[in-house]
């Protein structure tokens, strides 16, 4: 499944809760619910694929506590849903994603550490030349 898919199916299998805003739109903002807030807990994941209800529930850490995902950035109830479905989308992805594959550790170059090196000796010389002679 993509990712987008499996947004769009916790955002229906999820409960959304509507709220008086603190954001934008005048006196109509005293009286209507535009603050989305979008809570999925670990149950929502059922009926997916069983790695993927895994791999979703690590990242989204669904097994610890309910994840909460709102916004109150818009004027309307439509957009402040579609902004938290977008955010739900980008971190279903990033959990979905593939690790990147493993480091493989390097030794620095002939070159680089001579480089480094010299580097140390000016440095040495710099603040050695900054020493107060020696009494003879």
């Amino acid at each position: 499944m993509t990712p987008e898919r499996v947004a769009a199916l916790l955002a229906e299998r999820g409960s959304w809760d509507w709220s008086r805003s603190s954001g934008p739109g005048g006196q109509r903002r005293d009286h209507a619910e535009t603050r989305a807030e979008l809570t999925l807990r670990r149950e929502h994941l059922e009926g997916l694929p069983e790695r993927t209800a895994a791999r979703l529930a690590r990242a989204l850490r669904l097994d610890e506590r309910p994840l909460r995902m709102t916004s109150q950035a818009e004027r309307s109830r439509e957009r402040n849903r579609a902004a938290v479905v977008a955010r739900l989308e980008r971190r279903v992805a990033a959990a979905l994603a593939p690790a990147p594959p493993p480091r493989r550790p390097t030794r620095p170059t002939r070159a680089s550490a001579e480089r480094r090196l010299a580097a140390k000796a000016r440095r040495a010389a710099v603040k050695s030349a900054r020493r107060r002679p020696d009494e003879d």
